[in-house]
């Protein structure tokens, strides 16, 4: 009976050991040349350009993807998502732009990332078409989503329009910023970038290449905007155009009392739902001047710099409202009528009122030559630990206590860029998967850390799991913007009464979830 026992195991063993080299022969990673023909010759494995796509903006987490892809056609991309759903073991997809995420959200580890900035080559040019007529939805431009914003600008102004709603830096690919939300100083006007988008063309996690709008498709629709990539790639977008300022009036205000900081940028973005919208800002945001070297004073006028840093070193912590109105030839004998009118009643510092007189683009497209000059003294392609996060006006003040003054000014820790400026909640669509806290009005906060060593890179890694920690101990109920959640439980609580129908849509359009890996949503 002993020995039928042994017999019996040893066997039992076997068949297990067999199975288990059957199995991770089967999980070995598929080879190229089983692809359809017309997509083999697409596929690299070159070391460099796997290297290239191990890593992104973020600098902190890096993945292999097993092949790039490089698609000469949107069928080619559509192809691609069949041909892995019809392996026994699909690999997954990553579509990279710009690769301007934090957190590796464009990266794939052992699938396959598409190199969509193949299709802007292949294109010569012509990704971006502006309409020729003022259609029923108005002026707009078709865009395809590898395209960069920067280029959308020159394209459209060269017909005098614009987009209406920006980010900070221009240099993101259309469907990276459309399948977060998009957000800058212009969103509590517009509302983000996607509730200025009117048409989509996407390749779902199926493969299918759909159209859809508002009318039609809606569901998708809806879906992939702030979708997070998870739901299909964008490939074109129709976007909302307007006529376009020549020049900008550009203004700091410094405040050295939050609730008056906060106070005014909140009349501020009332104004646009009053008669006097017209002389509403066009663009509003705010940001930070911490007693922290090194202190950024660059903007002001250099005779006037001591003055600000006396200031700063009196309050430790300065709040400054940056705000913008657009003007041209038919405006210009007004504007500084209209920018007096804005600012009248405005409780900053006396006297502590700057302004710059900028083109347009000169204002959209500011950011770069900041690029310029981290990429000159080496601190572009470095770790970035960024927290972006949405505030709940009600507990803005207390975040202020708590965060700026009890975490970030104590710490002492080089800041960088901190932003904080409000945004109207009836600018976004609520059908849309992007995610804000539940008031009329929410605080964009964004703190912008570059690390130039390995320690500091720690350091603002805590700071911000400790600013995280506080929000949640004092139930403020913020919402992350490109989100860095690790577990589902995590996710769950970030979408809230939308999970139920993100976990749906993800059924719907991409049922073996091959899309966006690096989000961790599905993984």
């Amino acid at each position: 009976m002993a020995i039928n026992f042994v017999v019996s195991k040893v066997i039992i063993v076997l068949w297990l050991t067999i199975m288990m080299v059957i199995g991770a022969q089967s999980l070995e990673p598929w080879s190229p040349l089983q692809a359809p023909k017309e997509l083999v010759n697409k596929f690299s494995r070159d070391p460099l350009l796997i290297s290239l796509a191990s890593t992104d903006y973020g600098h902190i987490i890096h993945e292999n993807p097993f092949a790039i892809f490089a698609p000469s056609s949107i069928n080619d991309i559509s192809n691609l998502i069949k041909f892995s759903n019809s392996l026994p073991f699909p690999f997954t997809v990553a579509a990279r732009g710009q690769a301007h995420s934090l957190q590796g959200q464009s990266m794939t580890n052992n699938g396959i990332v598409v190199n969509m900035t193949e299709l802007n080559r292949l294109k010569n040019g012509v990704g971006i078409v502006v309409s020729e007529e003022k259609s029923s939805l108005g002026y707009y431009v078709d865009v395809g989503g590898e395209q960069i914003w920067i280029d959308v600008l020159h394209a459209t102004l060269e017909r005098g329009l614009t987009p209406l709603s920006w980010t900070d830096y221009l240099f993101l690919s259309v469907g990276g910023t459309l399948s977060n939300a998009g957000i800058s100083g212009q969103s509590f006007r517009f509302g983000p970038q996607i509730s200025n988008v009117h048409e989509l063309d996407v390749v779902t996690g199926k493969g299918d290449l759909v159209t859809c709008s508002k009318e039609k498709n809606s569901e998708l629709f809806y879906a992939v905007l702030g979708g997070l990539g998870q739901f299909g790639i964008i490939t074109r977008a129709r976007i909302t155009l307007g006529p376009a300022p020549t020049r900008v009036k550009y203004l700091r205000l410094i405040y050295d009392n939050f609730s008056a900081f906060s106070r005014d940028q909140e009349h501020l973005i009332s104004l646009i739902g009053l008669n006097e919208s017209n002389n509403a800002p066009d663009y509003l945001e705010g940001l930070l001047l911490l007693n922290q070297q090194p202190l950024d004073i660059s903007f002001y006028p250099e005779f006037d710099q001591p003055r600000v840093t006396s200031l700063v070193t009196q309050f430790g912590i300065l709040y400054v409202i940056e705000l913008v109105k657009y003007y041209d030839n038919n405006t210009q004998e007004h504007i500084d009528e209209d920018v007096k009118l804005l600012v009248k009643d405005l409780k900053f510092v006396p006297t502590f009122m700057f302004q710059k007189d900028l083109t347009y683009e000169e204002f959209l497209n500011r950011v770069h030559s900041d690029e310029l000059n981290l990429r000159s003294e080496g601190l572009w392609d470095v770790p970035h630990p960024w927290l972006n996060l949405f505030v709940p006006r009600s507990r803005i003040s207390d975040f202020d206590e708590g965060v700026f003054k009890g975490i970030i000014l104590k710490q002492n820790i080089t800041a960088g860029v901190v932003l904080v400026y409000p945004i109207n909640r009836s600018k976004w669509n609520d059908k849309m998967s992007a995610v804000t806290p539940n008031e009329d009005v929410f605080y964009v906060v964004s703190l912008l850390h570059t690390a130039a060593t390995l320690d500091q890179l720690e350091s603002f890694k805590a700071q911000n799991q400790q600013i995280l920690q506080f929000c949640e101990d004092a139930s403020i109920g913020i919402k992350q913007y490109l989100p860095q959640n690790k577990t589902r439980e995590q996710w769950v609580q970030h979408f809230g009464p939308k999970w139920k129908s993100f976990q749906q849509r993800k059924v719907q359009f991409d049922p073996n979830r091959l899309l966006s890996p690096g989000q961790g949503i599905f993984n």
